[in-house]
């Protein structure tokens, strides 16, 4: 107590309680720098499934047995064999499925003006490889019967225009709607002979057609024209008119064929539809018992046809399992770098050769 009677508090530590040391918990950096990371990776990603990068990527697609497709009346099918025609998957991408595809071994990247040019809609190229598809079945029943020795007659107009390409030689010569009839002297049935005649020229030639064009009252009238063939976007040393094409006219046929192709497009199914109708009506098993596989278009005459996507259909055999894969020689070293050593790649310019390879196949035994 002081003088004043008042108590005072101690002037020393003696008596009070020491105050807890202040313990400073340090925590560590990297969970807060992975969550960082991860946040600006999300947004990254999310950002690049919105931006478009104008590229169609190429991918494996479906390989399908043919005998689920055709139906041939009184044919037998293929009992010990199989028969496949193969598909490639294209769509447009993003950047994030550019960026994967990229890394992808089994998948291509292609300008979209390659595979939809300029001025061509989404609706008219699924018209077209419709078309296509319609032609390359026509064809293949044409083919197959005709060399079973079957007479087959066609109501035929022509290759139709679909849409004509800006900046090719096609633009002012041809308008939608012209019927193609005749290309250097060749007589067009279907688009897919248009295709043959001008796989056979070169960058720069002028092609010389005759097209119907509708004309006064209703009647088509015919014009000669003159076109002069640029590149091709897809492969700059391969000639291209400038125009979708579709097809105009019918065969008649003496043998119920039915060839249901499901919404598939494109012409590249044309040589195993044709196979398949032959196997099914020749009592010899066509396949002799191997898995085959196979892509090529075929015309009128029975030609085989370049097709697009070959690596992509040659990685889906591999996939099937297949023991050969017939393609077109135009397509036949692609193909070989696709398989490597995991299937064996037959080369083929006509039905004829394909038959031919078929017949050497030693027969399974069981």
């Amino acid at each position: 107590m002081d003088r004043a009677g008042i108590d005072l508090p101690p002037t020393d530590s003696e008596g009070l309680s020491q105050p807890p040391p202040i313990v400073r918990i340090k925590y560590p950096k990297w969970p807060f720098v992975l969550a960082a990371l991860m946040l600006v990776l999300g947004l990254g990603v999310v950002l690049a499934r919105n931006v478009e990068v104008g590229y169609y990527a190429l991918q494996p697609g479906p390989v399908n047995d043919v005998d689920d497709f055709v139906e041939v009346a009184a044919g037998d099918g293929n009992e010990d064999g199989d028969l496949f025609f193969l598909t490639v998957s294209l769509r447009e991408t993003n950047l994030l499925e550019a960026i994967i595809g990229w890394f992808d071994p089994t998948t291509d990247l292609q300008e979209r003006e390659t595979i939809r040019p300029v001025g061509v809609t989404q609706e008219q190229l699924r018209r077209q490889n419709l078309d296509m598809m319609e032609g390359s079945k026509a064809n293949a029943t044409k083919v197959a019967l005709e060399y079973l020795g079957y007479e087959v007659e066609f109501d035929a107009r022509g290759a139709e225009v679909i849409a004509v390409l800006e900046g090719s030689g096609a633009e002012g010569v041809l308008t939608e709607g012209d019927i193609i009839i005749d290309a250097a002297e060749s007589t067009i049935s279907t688009s897919a002979d248009l295709i043959g005649v001008v796989g056979d020229r070169a960058i720069g030639d002028s092609l010389n057609l005759t097209v119907l064009r509708p004309g006064e009252g209703g009647t088509d009238e015919e014009v000669d024209l003159t076109v002069v063939l640029g590149p091709n976007p897809d492969d700059e040393e391969r000639p291209l008119i400038g125009i979708l094409v579709g097809n105009a006219g019918t065969f008649v046929f003496p043998v119920d064929v039915e060839i249901d192709s499901r919404n598939i497009g494109g012409p590249s199914a044309g040589l195993m539809f044709t196979l398949q109708i032959i196997d099914e009506l020749t009592p010899e098993e066509l396949t002799s018992g191997y898995r085959i596989a196979g892509t090529g278009s075929i015309d009128s005459e029975g030609n085989v046809g370049a097709i697009g996507g070959v690596r992509q259909k040659v990685f889906g055999a591999i996939e099937q399992g297949v023991d050969h894969v017939l393609v077109p020689s135009a397509n036949y070293e692609d193909a070989v770098d696709a398989a490597g050593d995991d299937v064996g790649v037959v080369s083929v310019d006509t039905l004829q050769d394909a038959l031919d390879f078929l017949e050497s196949l030693v027969p399974v035994t069981s």
